[in-house]
């Protein structure tokens, strides 16, 4: 397996992974976003074959979506002097694992690979957490790598917004 980049010349075979928005998302949208500078998709290829995607594009954890609580964790975890109304992620837009390849942990491996890409790429633009707006369905596979729910306003929603501390990766250092 290997993971490429998606351009605008990239040839698409089929995918199934049982989410009629999620294959669209990658069979109709993923080189719209691409172009229009949007969000970047990446392909997990098996001898040809797409056996999942994720794309990634720029976000933020604002004060003004989230708990109080979860905010003063957050917050917290930054010196006062350093302290924002928001702080900088990058949002995993659409994340999806082919049904030829559901069951083997494929998701989970393919997590840890954007976690350390994403981890060892931020020399242009800085950020703190990844961010996801989870399907119902899927979150208890974020909760098992890592992720926290933002807030209880959307518990009724078809997602849930949760995020993961990147510092989790690194030693922490201090300011």
């Amino acid at each position: 397996m290997r993971l490429v980049r998606l351009t605008s010349a990239y040839e698409f075979g089929s995918f199934d992974c049982g989410d009629d928005d999620l294959n669209e998302f990658l069979l109709e949208d993923a080189k719209k976003f691409l172009d229009k500078r949007i969000a970047n998709t990446f392909i997990l290829e098996d001898e040809g074959s797409v056996a999942a995607y994720f794309c990634l594009l720029n976000d933020k954890i604002s004060r003004l979506e989230i708990t109080n609580s979860r905010w003063r964790d957050i917050k917290d975890s930054f010196p006062e002097s350093k302290q924002f109304r928001s702080y900088p992620s990058i949002k995993i837009g659409r994340f999806a694992v082919g049904n030829n390849y559901k069951g083997q942990h494929l998701g989970s491996k393919l997590m840890d690979i954007i976690k350390d890409i994403v981890n060892k790429e931020c020399s242009y633009s800085a950020f703190r957490f990844l961010t996801v707006d989870a399907y119902l369905s899927a979150m208890n596979f974020y909760r098992q790598n890592g992720f926290l729910e933002l807030n209880q306003k959307d518990k009724d929603e078809h997602t849930r917004l949760m995020y993961y501390d990147m510092l989790s990766l690194a030693d922490r250092s201090t300011w």
